[in-house]
């Protein structure tokens, strides 16, 4: 089977990343997306419980048979790193060929990773672009990546979705609306139990 993968610290998770989601199931005629939430990421310090980041991503998904929940990164007690769970994946789940979903700025930042021949050995990369954007600097990155590591890098154009989690964050310290970016299970889920209260809005 063909796996997507989206990582990410989903704090919370929104409408954006579902979106992408979706592009990648069918651009590439996947089987499934699997949502790997980060437990311990070694670039951030989180301030969300996981167990609420892990249950938002479940509310949020749960209705649609295209995705599914891995917990494999949130029940490490040690950092999390994509190389090592791309490797994991590999081992646990021989038959089937997985496929990365990274942002466009991923493609820049990707060498600065730990392990990247390592990270582009176990995957395909599926690179998020924006469709209205000119992509010749990302295909310049894309051969130079392929031709240094032998990687597998697909671009997935993609509609723009002007949303981000830290702007949600800050959208409900404001006591601002945010149902058009959330799913209506996340966004009650924020609700009741009072997540993003206290976020520095600086």
């Amino acid at each position: 089977m063909k796996i997507g993968i989206m990582g990410g610290t989903f704090d919370p998770i929104h409408n954006g990343h579902l979106m992408l989601g979706v592009y990648a199931y069918e651009s590439f005629n996947l089987h499934e997306i699997w949502f790997l939430p980060n437990g311990n990421p070694p670039h951030k310090t989180e301030e969300t419980d996981v167990k609420d980041r892990v249950e938002m991503v479940r509310l949020a998904i749960k209705k649609d048979q295209r995705f599914s929940l891995n917990t494999y990164e949130v029940e490490k007690l040690s950092k999390s790193y994509s190389y090592a769970t791309l490797e994991m994946l590999h081992t646990q789940y021989p038959e089937h060929e997985f496929y990365f979903i990274v942002g466009a700025d991923s493609l820049f930042s990707i060498e600065s990773w730990k392990e990247p021949a390592r990270v582009m050995k176990a995957c395909t990369i599926l690179a998020a672009c924006r469709d209205d954007k000119n992509t010749e600097d990302m295909q310049r990155q894309i051969a130079y990546l392929t031709e240094k590591y032998g990687a597998d890098i697909r671009l997935m154009r993609s509609p723009h979705m002007d949303v981000s989690s830290s702007d949600i964050r800050k959208m409900v310290a404001s006591g601002l609306k945010i149902t058009d970016l959330v799913p209506k299970e996340v966004a009650d889920y924020i609700q009741n139990h009072h997540l993003y209260r206290n976020v520095n809005l600086s």
